[in-house]
């Protein structure tokens, strides 16, 4: 069993940790460096460096991925566009779907391990963040795949959510790897005309949000379904 006074410190060590890279990011202008303007500025610097250091700036921009949603920073849209930009459709959303699982994983760990009591309590506050906890009482890898897929929800806190609820890693692992593919694909690929997109709204169109949707209700319908007939059932027992 576990040291209580050392998982105390653990908690607390790594909340501190949390809230210095935040901090640090915002104090150093890490938004100005994580944003359309930028890239677009530096993007002829940023694809001859890629060309002489390629396996550098591979690993390099897989792990500032990995950090960036680890730390839920803000800039996971800018990532991936310049992940097709420097990297190509296919490397750059493989890299991305790796990178984007792993911090989110991280994130999901780490949530769980420093607030998951505390977050059962807030969350239950916030109608918005009840709902998608809620959810996850049913088929919680159906729920969290959908939404991976809908790209209405908070990329952050589908990450941090699911720690306030009993789904196992390993579902969350692979619901997210399966989740994040449409859109990191989408993303990327954008990526590689990133000079032509003046600002990330433009990437969302009604229809493309609309097809994201149906997709993800396509795959959650069933569980919906078993989770009313359970219900129903339980109505109806005398």
């Amino acid at each position: 069993m576990p040291n209580p006074q050392k998982r105390f410190y653990g908690r607390v060590g790594l909340a501190l940790a949390f809230v210095a890279v935040l901090s640090a990011f915002f104090a150093l202008g890490g938004q100005e460096w994580l944003s359309l303007e930028f890239i677009k500025e530096n993007r002829d610097r940023l694809v001859d460096f890629t060309e002489r250091h390629y396996t550098l700036m591979l690993f390099a921009s897989a792990s500032l991925y990995i950090a960036s949603t680890a730390f839920s920073i803000p800039g996971g849209a800018i990532l991936s566009l310049t992940m097709g930009l420097l990297f190509g459709r296919w490397l750059g959303t493989l890299v991305t779907v790796i990178a984007s699982t792993v911090g989110a994983l991280l994130a999901f760990l780490a949530a769980r391990f420093v607030f998951a009591d505390f977050a059962r309590v807030k969350l239950s506050q916030f109608p918005r963040a009840a709902k998608i906890v809620e959810g996850f009482e049913g088929d919680a890898f159906r729920y969290l795949l959908f939404l991976r897929l809908v790209p209405l929800v908070p990329f952050w806190l589908v990450n941090l959510a699911p720690a306030a609820t009993n789904i196992s890693a390993r579902t969350y692992f692979l619901a997210t790897v399966i989740g994040v593919i449409p859109a990191s694909f989408v993303y990327v690929n954008l990526g590689q005309t990133l000079g032509e997109i003046s600002d990330i709204k433009d990437i969302w169109s009604p229809e493309a949000i609309l097809s994201f949707t149906l997709l993800g209700l396509l795959i959650a319908l069933p569980a919906l379904l078993r989770k009313n007939d359970t219900e129903t059932g339980r109505k109806t027992r005398p």
